[in-house]
């Protein structure tokens, strides 16, 4: 069996810290479920995971082009187009891509005490969403963009509450599919850019600069001592503990997916010292860079 490839074109994915993974089993709003993981792998040749002890999560997987495979308890079964599946936490099991039709996916890693309810008790077997006139396959899509792009912004309470109810949606709009595709509510409705989020674009615009709160505060036609007050009470951050944690997401992403030194990277994400950047690293995720190059994602 082939392994898992370096990367995919196009892939993208976001591993929460620890630190923000135990905050959110203990939060009433999160814990019930919540996400740890979350990623999509278009065209991903020579995909490959096996967990012989399985692990703590759960794992959806959603194949929307191409084919695969998963094997748990003995049994293996071929995914296609349109299909998804969810393996539970705790068991043993393996799963990839078709070696000559690989396969694009949607994947969420998932915790909480109504994850049972996403299992169908416990048996697992491919689920299909067949396309047709009020299936809203592109309308989910998006739901799972938004909850990426959401985690995408940082780890404020607010935007974890929020992707974790959108989880729940997401979830909803597989389990109960014929009520999700009778919903012909719009959702044409705009959000506003608050300060925070105003902030927070920049941060984003500008994170390979060594930028500093004035920087901010500065863009935004606020004195430091008010901007600095009312980001930490909209994100429950400091503007700089924010910063840290979008450019150590951005550094996942690099050690996921590039060959990238760590002496490189760091300048890529605002750091000069890479010594300096290593610690960040290991503060905020749990382990040290080089240790989260090894690990195994997706």
């Amino acid at each position: 069996m082939m392994k898992l490839k370096e990367g995919f074109k196009g892939q993208r994915a976001i591993v929460l810290p620890e630190t923000i993974v135990n905050t959110m089993e203990h939060n009433p709003l999160t814990s019930p479920l919540y996400i740890t993981d979350i990623g999509y792998y278009p065209n991903a040749e020579s995909h490959f995971r096996e967990r012989k002890e399985g692990i703590s999560q759960n794992i959806f997987i959603y194949c929307v082009k191409g084919k695969g495979w998963f094997s748990i308890n003995g049994v293996t079964k071929n995914i296609n187009k349109n299909q998804f599946f969810i393996l539970p936490a705790g068991i043993p099991h393996a799963y990839g891509s078709d070696e000559t039709e690989p396969w694009t996916i949607y994947w969420i890693h998932f915790k909480g005490y109504n994850a049972q309810f996403c299992l169908e008790e416990q048996q697992v077997y491919p689920k299909n969403i067949i396309p047709g006139e009020h299936s809203r396959i592109e309308y989910r899509n998006q739901l799972f963009e938004k909850i990426y792009s959401t985690l995408g912004m940082g780890y404020s309470m607010e935007h974890l509450q929020y992707a974790s109810m959108c989880l729940h949606y997401y979830m909803a709009s597989l389990m109960y599919i014929n009520i999700f595709r009778d919903d012909t509510f719009s959702e044409n409705s705009t959000r506003e850019k608050d300060l925070a989020n105003s902030a927070i674009h920049f941060m984003r615009e500008n994170i390979e600069k060594k930028i500093m709160v004035e920087d901010i505060a500065y863009e935004l036609h606020l004195s430091t001592s008010y901007f600095s007050t009312q980001f930490q009470k909209s994100t429950g951050f400091t503007p700089i503990a924010y910063l840290n944690n979008l450019r150590i997401q951005e550094a996942c992403q690099y050690l996921d997916f590039t060959d990238m030194k760590i002496n490189q990277l760091c300048h890529k994400i605002g750091y000069d010292d890479a010594y300096y950047f290593s610690r960040i690293f290991t503060k905020i995720m749990g382990i040290s860079p080089k240790e989260y190059k090894k690990r195994k994602k997706g």
